[in-house]
């Protein structure tokens, strides 16, 4: 009894793991959900006109922007941005976001800054430059899009000349020059001081980390070039970020005639309050 007891059990386990060998090879067949073909890497990447594909360029946490912000500060010959921050992951939420700040204090604080160096005119009356907003956004971000648009190409072809010529990625180029703008942000809210000798300063100032930070980036990707060419370069590169300074202090910061010498202005009496002084013959001349 006992042996037959034994063999029929056995035949039941049997029978029981065949059944259940059978469903998962039946399952088999079906698709396969997106979470096994991420974890294999077969799923496709988004497309480029989706939501999708731009959404990895904001992946990044406060840490690392800051982070990257400080690097720009604090540019160091032996830190390349690029190897030693962004780390194969570039961004767009910094730079898009430092663009925008910059554009709106712009047109902010030289609006600002009229009205306090003509506050005494009693002529002057305000009127907000809203044009000032567009202008400052279509400058700000021409310039951190075109110019490292420019920079990657001739990069590019370089490196097609000659093959030790090395070149970031184009989103790569564009987070460098957008984080060497931070620079400019506390420069333009101190331009609001009405002292002329002192904002060319601040334009001195802020060229030296945010210029130090675009020739420690790309001097070794132009090393191994012609002299002429990575001069060349270097020197476009620095020409045209001294003229985005220079723009800006000019335009959004015009100083009056009045100013020029560095001072602030001076009220004088009023002809109303002119009153007549004697004279040592005792007559009186108003």
């Amino acid at each position: 009894p006992h042996a037959a007891t034994t063999s029929v059990s056995r035949k039941h386990v049997t029978l029981t793991l065949g059944t259940s060998s059978e469903d998962d090879e039946s399952e088999e067949p079906g698709e396969e959900s997106d979470k096994a073909q991420l974890l294999r890497g077969e799923k496709e990447p988004p497309s480029f006109w989706t939501f999708g594909y731009y959404q990895s360029f904001f992946d990044v946490d406060t840490y690392q922007v800051l982070d990257r912000i400080k690097g720009s500060l604090l540019p160091l010959p032996s830190r390349n941005f690029v190897k030693h921050y962004l780390r194969d992951h570039p961004d767009l939420y910094g730079p898009f976001w430092i663009c925008a700040t910059l554009a709106c204090l712009l047109a902010v604080t030289s609006n600002l800054a009229t009205v306090m160096q003509r506050r005494e005119d009693p002529t002057f009356h305000y009127s907000p430059q809203f044009h000032k907003v567009t202008i400052a956004g279509i400058l700000i971000y021409c310039y951190a899009w075109l110019v490292p648009l420019c920079l990657w190409c001739f990069l590019k072809w370089r490196k097609g000349v000659i093959e030790s010529v090395d070149s970031y990625t184009f989103l790569e180029t564009v987070c460098v020059y957008g984080y060497s703008l931070f620079a400019y942000i506390p420069a333009v809210v101190l331009w609001m001081i009405p002292v002329v000798w002192l904002q060319w300063l601040l334009v001195a100032l802020v060229l030296v980390p945010s210029g130090s930070m675009l020739v420690f980036t790309f001097w070794p990707l132009v090393r191994s070039d012609t002299k002429m060419a990575a001069t060349a370069l270097l020197t476009g590169m620095i020409a045209l970020h001294v003229l985005l300074a220079i723009a800006c202090k000019l335009y959004f910061f015009q100083t009056p005639p009045h100013l020029s010498s560095g001072s602030l202005p001076s009220s004088t009496p009023s002809p109303l309050l002119k009153t007549s002084l004697p004279t040592p013959s005792g007559t009186l001349h108003p």
